[in-house]
């Protein structure tokens, strides 16, 4: 089965990458430490979304076709490599940047009680859209509740929110603060 989805991410991501040399804009891949399994920082793989001229405003370093895959979540593709690698899964919370690693509550830092996922709870009940002690909320929940009925239904509601291509809010998401 895993060898029969090889040929065609293989070609969607070689076609994502014409699409950075249609652009013009390099590099292609955005890697971040992110918060793994037990507190374990790891270095998440994205393709780039913003260009990265770091001294432009942040409305200024958008293009479209980073737009377009962070609109169809395909920007999150490479972290593949991150579940080959064991640092993630497919579904469980949301990896969040090593930064906020100080900021989290004890309850909070139970979510990395389990793999940092691809897909979660919190990102098919809300994403960019519920407030941070909701997102916090609903990871917890998974933890406390994982099973396989509840995987199937988050994988379900993704394959729904990617087909849905809603609008990307997530360059004016607030930043954690604790």
């Amino acid at each position: 089965m895993i060898v029969l989805l090889f040929i065609p991410i293989t070609v969607l991501l070689l076609l994502i990458v014409l699409g950075y040399g249609l652009t013009g804009e390099f590099s292609i891949l955005f890697l971040q430490e992110r918060i793994g399994r037990n507190g374990k920082p790891f270095t998440l793989w994205k393709f780039r979304t913003l260009s990265s001229d770091q001294n432009k405003p942040l409305h200024l370093r958008e293009f479209g076709w980073g737009n377009f895959l962070r609109q169809s979540n395909l920007d999150e593709l490479p972290q593949l490599w991150n579940v080959l690698k064991g640092e993630m899964s497919f579904i469980g919370p949301r990896p969040l940047p090593v930064e906020y690693s100080t900021l989290f509550s004890v309850e909070q830092n139970q979510r990395h009680r389990v793999r940092p996922g691809i897909t979660g709870w919190a990102q098919v009940c809300g994403k960019n859209s519920i407030s941070w002690q909701e997102k916090f909320e609903l990871d917890l929940y998974y933890v406390n509740n994982i099973s396989f009925l509840l995987d199937l239904k988050i994988l379900l509601k993704t394959f729904i929110l990617v087909l849905s291509f809603k609008k990307d809010t997530s360059l004016h998401e607030k930043k954690f603060t604790g």
